[in-house]
């Protein structure tokens, strides 16, 4: 049974969830004007092209990780009481913090092959 303190009204849940997918779509349209922008720019002389892989790269991950937050509101909007709240953010940190690790080591291969030309 939900804590009675905790209760949240129905208006009020719709609303949140209203914003956090009004904010998701939001990001959506920018986050594909960039990926656009991105792979519709000219080769530059200077610039390597393994420059633009990790510009997209990079871009991807923030999409990623964004998403993932806006997941996570998503959820935190239907929680049914504190504890549910606490162990929703415990687990989305868990794995944040791994999906940092790894867009980490994979943004630095991405970026030293795009300096030397080595992986």
């Amino acid at each position: 049974m939900a804590d009675p303190i905790y209760q949240v009204p129905n208006e009020v849940r719709d609303f949140a969830e209203k914003s956090v997918e009004q904010a998701r779509k939001a990001f959506e349209g920018f986050a594909g004007a960039a990926q656009k922008a991105i792979h519709s720019t000219p080769d530059l002389p200077l610039v390597p092209p393994a420059a633009k892989d990790v510009g997209a790269k990079a871009l991807s991950y923030a999409e990623t990780n964004v998403n993932a937050a806006f997941d996570l509101a998503q959820k935190l909007v239907q929680a049914k009481d504190p504890q549910e709240v606490f162990q929703l953010q415990s687990e989305f940190l868990k794995s944040q913090f791994s999906a940092f690790q790894e867009q980490t080591k994979e943004l630095s291969s991405a970026f030293q092959k795009s300096t030397t030309g080595k992986a």
